[in-house]
């Protein structure tokens, strides 16, 4: 097993019980965050660890980084080999359906501490239990390993400080996963202040997706390459609310062959946490 960005019901099924593997299930909702863990307790792939948005993958105690900042990354470290990974694991990753909450955020994470062998259940549990496979309310007994020994590489983390030095460029170094109206200021049921950050171009994690599933990876590039206008992948930074369907649309831009760009982790609720940030509306 060697998978690094996705993984289809059929290999995965046929790789239950190997004692490499590991299972994370993901799930999460915004407006209910209790949810993901309970309909975990109630029902989860065979195996499956649960992994909290809020309480793992992020630190909710640190200010000015949006509303999922991420956590230090010896904490992360530490909860990861609580799952049982280590350098030698392959990990699938999980959620109730398309990856984007939070299966890519963890998937994206991992990656940050050098593991490269992790992959997103390609359409979720809806695709599993498309598939008829198993399901269990057993939890997992699978044994706990040291703290994972790495750390974040920085390097793949962009910062309001960069986006602000950028704000002059051409647009097309800066995409936008959220969905159109709240990109363009329309709606916005989330946060304080709608809008996105000037010269930001929209792609909406929903355009990535066909039935709840990515899109083939020519079909991705050949819609997203000409937003980047001539840009090497390594020069574009993805964004979203609060940095989390950001590791979506960067999925998919892997997928692509599309492969180096960066997450702005505070992401639009990061931004705004400046008032003196300026804020586009409109196309």
């Amino acid at each position: 097993m060697k998978w690094t960005t996705l993984v289809q019901v059929g290999e995965l099924a046929a790789a239950l019980g190997d004692p490499t593997l590991r299972i994370i299930d993901a799930r999460f909702a915004l407006m209910d965050p209790a949810a993901g863990r309970q309909a975990y307790l109630q029902s989860h792939l065979p195996g499956a660890a649960h992994a909290d948005l809020d309480l793992d993958l992020s630190n909710l105690a640190r200010t000015g980084e949006g509303r999922h900042p991420l956590p230090e990354a010896a904490a992360f470290a530490h909860r990861v080999g609580g799952w049982g990974i280590g350098p030698r694991q392959q990990v699938v990753v999980y959620d109730a359906g398309d990856g984007s909450m939070a299966a890519a955020r963890l998937w994206w994470m991992l990656g940050l501490l050098g593991h490269a062998r992790v992959a997103v259940l390609d359409g979720g549990l809806v695709a599993w239990r498309d598939g008829g496979q198993p399901e269990t309310g057993d939890l997992p007994d699978q044994p706990m390993l040291p703290p994972y020994l790495a750390d974040f590489d920085t390097s793949r983390i962009v910062s309001a400080d960069e986006v602000e030095a950028r704000l002059g460029e051409a647009p097309g170094w800066l995409l936008d996963a959220r969905a159109a109206a709240r990109f363009r200021g329309e709606a916005e049921p989330i946060d304080a202040v709608a809008g996105h950050v000037p010269g930001a171009v929209n792609r909406p994690i929903g355009d990535n997706l066909a039935y709840g599933r990515f899109r083939a990876p020519q079909q991705l590039r050949a819609q997203i390459e000409p937003l980047l206008a001539g840009r090497s992948p390594r020069e574009v930074v993805v964004m979203c609310g609060s940095g989390v369907t950001a590791c979506h649309l960067l999925l998919a831009l892997e997928l692509a062959g599309l492969c180096g760009a960066r997450v702005y982790a505070g992401s639009w609720s990061g931004w705004i946490s400046d008032p003196s940030r300026p804020v586009a509306r409109g196309e």
